[in-house]
């Protein structure tokens, strides 16, 4: 892979040439994040000067749609989505991707509100993304880590990306990280409106879609880092959620390869 896009092999054995990356849009979805929504989209900002910034907040009651409004007016590059309610993970990023895609944006980026990603990491991705159609910013491969988690998060969070990576056959080591940068067309090709998950697994069922439909996805190592404020949003519900649906979905394209037809959906 090169600056010049190509580095994905084609038909044929020749290289694939990925267009320019265009405008870029990166979507914070936030609630009660009253303490970090300020110095992320600040550091987002300082980290891609180009870039966008769209905060989707459901109706958070601390306040940080508030704030997240005020670094709108101080800076045109920064816009709040105002949502109804908490209605998930899942449902803030489709949001935010029609939001970003009717705006015109060609590049949409996935990223944590509590500092867990690094916005200064945040150009390595984008550069990848010249020579790929999806780029996962991943703990788990060489050079990746984590800070300040405890032993069972870390095995929780290996263990679920390799239950996803072996039941799901996809080739990815980091499957349930949320820092990731899309090409629009790469969204526009994932079927985007019959995704009905949510939580943790709603990463896993879009890396599984863009592999499933002959994606170019590209891991780069990222830190990850324990947020030092506010609550982690991760529960027994939504891990309950990503065991059944991974199981499922697991079981189904099985099902589906061995009387012939794959599996949608």
């Amino acid at each position: 892979m090169n600056e010049d896009g190509v580095g994905a092999p084609a038909a044929g054995g020749q290289e694939r040439r990925f267009g320019p990356l265009g405008k870029t849009l990166v979507i914070i979805p936030t609630y009660n994040e009253a303490d970090n929504v300020a110095p992320i989209v600040r550091r987002v900002r300082a980290a891609v000067p180009e870039a966008h910034v769209l905060v989707a907040d459901d109706n958070s009651p601390d306040g940080t749609g508030k704030i997240a409004d005020e670094l709108a007016v101080e800076d045109d590059r920064v816009q709040v989505l105002h949502r109804k309610g908490k209605e998930g993970l899942g449902a803030a990023y489709l949001a935010g991707f029609r939001w970003g895609m009717e705006h015109g944006f060609d590049v949409l980026v996935e990223m944590d509100a509590d500092g867990s990603h690094q916005p200064e990491e945040l150009p390595r991705l984008l550069t990848a993304l010249k020579g790929a159609d999806l780029v996962l910013g991943s703990r788990w491969v060489p050079g990746g880590r984590v800070v300040n988690w405890p032993r069972s998060r870390e095995f929780i969070s290996r263990g679920g990306s390799l239950y996803s990576r072996v039941l799901l056959d996809v080739p990815i080591r980091d499957v349930t990280g949320g820092f990731r940068a899309f090409r629009r067309a790469t969204l526009e090709g994932l079927g985007l409106a019959d995704v009905a998950s949510q939580g943790y697994c709603f990463q896993v069922d879009l890396a599984r879609r863009a592999v499933k439909a002959g994606y170019h996805v590209v891991e780069v190592p990222i830190t990850f880092v324990e947020r030092e404020h506010g609550d982690s949003k991760m529960s027994r519900d939504i891990l309950v959620e990503a065991l059944w649906r991974v199981t499922a979905w697991g079981v189904g394209e099985r099902a589906g390869r061995i009387i012939g037809r794959p599996r949608r959906g």
